[in-house]
């Protein structure tokens, strides 16, 4: 039985596996019904992260997921750990308290397009400029599902909604440009139609020390379907993307003929064996440069004439923020020793209000 308490905090149910028994997919399936629409992309992601889990070596006790609001905020109910259903934005602050007060959990965020780039951007940035150790996954489908197809923060220009009946003029978010623009030690993308490389992307992310972004693309059948058809779609997607490995050129499409070369400070996707291209003359991939630039640029890729990117952008090792905070506590009680609450709250300078 999944239990609410300590605070809204889920509790895994009674009856759990013991300590020495192996953890597998299933003790991370809790007794809720999923209840997401038929076809839904997020059935996959959350398949693919209760597989993952009992791959980490870590107690089941040790997990906590942590989500804000909209259809993908469901997660934490359907996962058989602890986890909290969130206010609208907030996650990656709570996920961020948490994670301060309890370093030793491995703390998930799952958001939407909309809960984290709309009214949660201000939470979502910070979490990233400051290195916590959180996981945050990011279901993109390009329109709000849960409040019935208004346009997102990451709807393309023109989309035509409820909210945008003549099309929307706002510019598209790029989530993988911002994470990398606000400093994330690690940023992928994926996508819901290819389950391999989207496990492999969550590995890498759980893996990670630090602030570890995974943007996935996911279809809303409902009000947005067929978004990303061109990936979905196993004879269009190796034209439509390029898979990013780590020391590896850029090569891509169906017969891996075509690649991503830089010309100057501009990438250029081109046919091998034509316009004086070969596989020696393509970018090669990166994603432990320090500066973020090479990723930058790649995650500009997608459109008419590129495909675009998935895979690692960019993963670097750099102090985080809750080790930052302990070890600034530590210094300050080797200093002046322990503190005591009374002589806090009586401290400093205090008037009086007549």
């Amino acid at each position: 039985m999944y239990r609410e308490d300590n605070g809204g905090m889920a509790a895994p149910a009674a009856g759990s596996a013991p300590a020495k028994c192996p953890l597998t997919k299933k003790h991370f399936e809790s007794d809720q019904d999923v209840r997401w629409c038929p076809g839904c992309g997020d059935y996959v992601v959350l398949a693919q992260v209760q597989k993952l889990l009992p791959t980490l070596g870590i107690p089941r006790e040790n997990f906590a997921f942590v989500s804000g609001i909209g259809c993908s905020s469901r997660f934490p109910y359907y996962m058989q750990t602890y986890g909290m259903h969130s206010i609208h934005g907030r996650a990656p602050a709570i996920a961020s308290g948490l994670k301060l007060a309890r370093p030793e959990l491995s703390v998930w965020v799952v958001t939407g397009d909309g809960d984290a780039l709309a009214i949660g951007g201000n939470h979502f940035i910070h979490a990233m400029r400051r290195n916590m150790d959180l996981k945050i996954i990011m279901l993109n489908n390009r329109i709000y599902g849960l409040t019935k197809g208004q346009y997102s923060p990451t709807s393309e220009e023109g989309k035509k909604t409820k909210s945008t009946p003549l099309g929307s003029i706002d510019r598209p978010f790029n989530p993988v440009a911002l994470a990398l623009g606000a400093g994330a030690t690690f940023v992928a993308r994926t996508s819901d139609s290819d389950q391999a490389h989207l496990q492999m992307v969550l590995a890498r992310a759980a893996q990670h020390q630090g602030s570890a972004f995974v943007e996935v693309l996911q279809n809303c059948v409902v009000f947005n379907d067929g978004a990303y058809e061109s990936l979905a779609d196993k004879a269009t997607r190796d034209n439509a993307r390029v898979l990013l490995e780590h020391g590896k050129p850029l090569v891509y499409g169906t017969a891996r003929d075509r690649g991503i070369r830089l010309q100057g400070l501009k990438s250029e996707a081109v046919q091998l064996s034509a316009e004086g291209a070969d596989e020696a003359s393509l970018l090669v991939h990166d994603e432990s440069t320090q500066d973020g630039a090479l990723a930058y640029l790649l995650a500009q890729l997608g459109g008419e004439d590129s495909p675009l990117a998935l895979g690692v952008f960019r993963s670097i090792q750099a102090p985080t923020y809750q080790q930052r905070n302990a070890d600034q506590v530590a210094a300050a009680r080797r200093a002046k020793g322990r503190g005591e609450l009374a002589a806090l709250l009586h401290g400093g300078d205090t008037w009086k209000i007549k």
